[in-house]
């Protein structure tokens, strides 16, 4: 199958230099390009892609809001989030938008590559040990959670224990260590908890934990 990629940045050169890098694989091809939000919110109405590369600042309308927009529609692609610097809070927004993702623009062609065909199968492209340190900058910022229901209430005891180690940035198999499991379970239990609480990725289940003051950073 081919991964239909649509380029979204202000800066023509930017969007030419990543046509050049996607054109020249055999499994992906450039659907479509756009210099703002508004305008790629325009063309992709009538465009088909899988995954949106999106810059997080730009005029008229930036990456954070478009991202949340696209989002919204019926079967919407994935959008990566592209940044010029690793901790960034417009790339945090993207990410609570709904974002798969983020990468800084002077990423290696590889890493790009690499990104695409991650979150078009279903991945974050990011781990939850570097989307903690982005939250480790903006959590002094994020609200205080008011009085309400249990967030974890539908979870059993293990999978809010899953759920914390994957907040605390373990890995499966590490998860599988802490907890005596074996990593197929992990993976099970894994499955389940993004099924009930409506996630995509585990990049969201930290993000999610950090909101509800479930970690905090440093712990």
């Amino acid at each position: 199958m081919t991964i239909r990629v649509f380029f979204v940045d202000d800066q023509a050169m930017v969007r030419a230099g990543f046509v050049m890098v996607v054109e020249a694989q055999d499994d992906m091809t450039v659907v479509g390009e756009a210099g703002d939000g508004a305008e790629a919110l325009e063309r992709l109405e009538v465009t088909a892609a899988d995954v949106v590369l999106m810059d997080v600042r730009m005029p008229r309308m930036d990456g954070v809001e478009a991202t949340r927009r696209l989002l919204t529609r019926p079967d919407p692609p994935k959008v990566i989030v592209l940044t010029t610097f690793d901790v960034d809070e417009h790339a945090f927004a993207a990410l609570q938008a709904g974002a798969s993702g983020f990468l800084v623009k002077d990423a290696p062609a590889e890493d790009l590559l690499s990104a695409i065909r991650t979150v078009h199968r279903g991945d974050a492209v990011i781990s939850p040990t570097t989307t903690r340190r982005l939250l480790a900058e903006v959590a002094p910022d994020l609200p205080t959670p008011g009085s309400g229901p249990d967030p974890l209430a539908s979870l059993t005891d293990r999978e809010r224990e899953v759920l914390l180690l994957i907040a605390r940035g373990a890995s499966n198999a590490a998860i599988a260590k802490e907890l005596f499991l074996s990593e197929g379970t992990v993976k099970t239990h894994v499955g389940r908890l993004l099924s009930k609480l409506g996630m995509r990725d585990r990049v969201h289940v930290v993000i999610f934990a950090y909101e509800h003051r479930l970690v905090r950073p440093g712990r």
